[in-house]
């Protein structure tokens, strides 16, 4: 295997802390066997020598896409769509659109976000699962149903779901909610603030450390995932990998990630939802529990590390080759079933 020099391109760096971070980060890591840098712009001091551009996001990262065109052509461009391009940007941001026709081919991050991109553009792209380690399951408390979400506060993540629910629900439904994340839009922060105040039974933590946040996601009974838009959240896979269920709204990000036929779905935005499934999961050692718990677990294999390795390993290589041969966007068997 040729080694090859490849800069990733992220516009959120490690003071994020977010989910193009993570994926920026870890590809570094799963890409040893070559030379990988993480930038957040480019070209940089660096750049004579690369051979291959990992660009995260079509729209934030438009503008090193076109220098890397400007100078070698769509050879060793690579593209990875993120949620907010495959469900927003690319549906009206000329530079987001510009990305798409440049790179030379594409990745998204769950198995149905190639239907979202344009007809002329599904035949360069190609699903990679993201992936995570395997965590044991842990010892969870037998006196109330422990409920974790995670994310960020911003809009995308709508947490304001997750805090209508928590409204919901008396204190006294055995039912405790701590939830995991910045305050990136004020207003949200401030509203976190409030329900926690108002409702005992939810607590707002805001940030938290990743390996605190895995931690957590190992004691949760349930994690909850409100977005109504997702590229493919790693924090599904790492609760799948820990032994941990998920309800999550019903948005393509997530069913490309759960499967179709996953019985732990809300409608985005539909608090009252939300809340008559908490309830309905109450008991920790409930038949119900355990059927998504199966579910999760008989998927998790889809989150492999090694796999994931391979699968960037091969699009890397055919990026450097200029080749478009290897397998496009045909989903892993039973991806969906």
């Amino acid at each position: 295997m040729q080694k090859l020099r490849v800069v990733i391109v992220s516009p959120a760096l490690v003071d994020a802390n977010n989910g193009n971070w993570q994926t920026a980060r870890r590809w570094q890591q799963l890409l040893s066997a070559h030379s990988a840098r993480i930038v957040r712009q480019w070209p940089d001091a660096l750049a004579d020598g690369d051979d291959v551009m990992l660009a995260l996001h079509a729209r934030r990262s438009a503008d090193s896409i076109q220098a890397w065109y400007a100078r070698h052509g769509q050879r060793g461009l690579g593209l990875v769509l993120t949620g907010t391009d495959l469900y927003r940007d690319i549906a009206y941001d000329t530079q987001a659109q510009r990305s798409l026709a440049l790179a030379h081919s594409l990745v998204v991050l769950q198995g149905l976000g190639v239907q979202s991109l344009p007809d002329e553009h599904q035949t360069k792209a190609r699903v990679i699962f993201q992936s995570t380690g395997t965590r044991k399951t842990v010892a969870k408390t037998s006196r109330h149903l422990r409920v974790l979400m995670v994310g960020h506060l911003r809009d995308e993540k709508d947490p304001l779901t997750l805090m209508a629910a928590a409204r919901l629900l008396p204190a006294d439904s055995g039912i405790r909610i701590d939830h995991i994340g910045a305050p990136l839009d004020a207003a949200l922060g401030l509203a976190a603030q409030t329900t926690q105040a108002q409702c005992p039974h939810y607590r707002w933590l805001g940030a938290v450390p990743h390996a605190q946040t895995l931690q957590r996601i190992q004691r949760a009974h349930l994690l909850v995932h409100t977005s109504r838009i997702e590229g493919g959240a790693h924090v599904l896979m790492e609760a799948m990998c820990s032994g941990t269920p998920v309800l999550a709204s019903r948005i393509d990000g997530n069913v490309g990630l759960l499967g179709e036929d996953y019985e732990g779905y809300f409608e985005p935005g539909d608090a009252p939802a939300l809340a008559r499934a908490l309830s309905a999961l109450r008991s920790p050692g409930g038949a119900q529990l355990a059927q998504l718990r199966d579910q999760c677990a008989a998927r998790a294999h889809l989150f492999d590390p090694q796999a994931e390795r391979a699968a960037l390993q091969r699009w890397v290589q055919a990026l450097r080759e200029g080749d478009r041969s290897a397998p496009q966007h045909r989903q892993p068997m039973g991806l969906l079933g």
